[in-house]
């Protein structure tokens, strides 16, 4: 069911404001290494970081998550049987600022934008959009993903914080090849 909300209309000379009805869920960590170390950690090497069990349809069947880079390549992951579960396709690819893909877990398309930003010479900060919310429905805004709650109970906004949380802490331990480099 959608409900229409009515607008006054503007006194002349003024804009309308339109509040949105399904806000972008926004999160951001700050992380240690260069903005090209963690772009490339971040896109390359999702299974050593990213938390399968609960944020995957496969679980701990998880063998790798695949990123292809480019406009237009997918995002998946492969179990241990071979098995492939597309979690999106990369709308946009500019390494190492970011880039987009689409979200197809929640039934239809939302989009997830990254972006990182060399805060200091070895700190990034890494900023998640995750957008399109108006795109669903109401059923789909309220089911489960991976935690109870779906988009209007916060199972989101919860979930990325957990997500960014695990980069964080696991950039820590993977080595910086091209770092050591510079400072030989």
């Amino acid at each position: 069911m959608t409900t229409e909300a009515t607008v006054p209309e503007p006194a002349r000379g003024e804009r309308a404001v339109i509040p949105l009805r399904r806000p972008p869920i926004r999160q951001s960590t700050l992380v240690g290494g260069t903005r090209q170390h963690t772009f490339e950690v971040f896109t390359r090497r999702m299974a050593d970081w990213w938390p399968v069990v609960p944020f995957s349809a496969g679980g701990e069947r998880v063998r790798s998550i695949l990123l292809e880079e480019s406009v237009g390549g997918t995002v998946v992951e492969v179990w241990d049987d071979g098995t492939t579960r597309a979690w999106g396709d990369v709308v946009e690819w500019d390494p190492p600022t970011g880039f987009t893909m689409t979200w197809n877990v929640t039934g239809t398309p939302t989009f997830v934008t990254l972006r990182f930003q060399a805060v200091a010479d070895r700190l990034t900060r890494v900023e998640l959009e995750h957008h399109g919310w108006e795109r669903l429905t109401e059923a789909e805004l309220g089911a489960d993903c991976a935690l109870p709650g779906g988009y209007d109970g916060g199972a989101f906004h919860e979930g990325w914080r957990r997500v960014l949380d695990r980069f964080r802490a696991v950039l820590d331990d993977v080595p910086a090849v091209h770092d050591q480099e510079e400072e030989a």
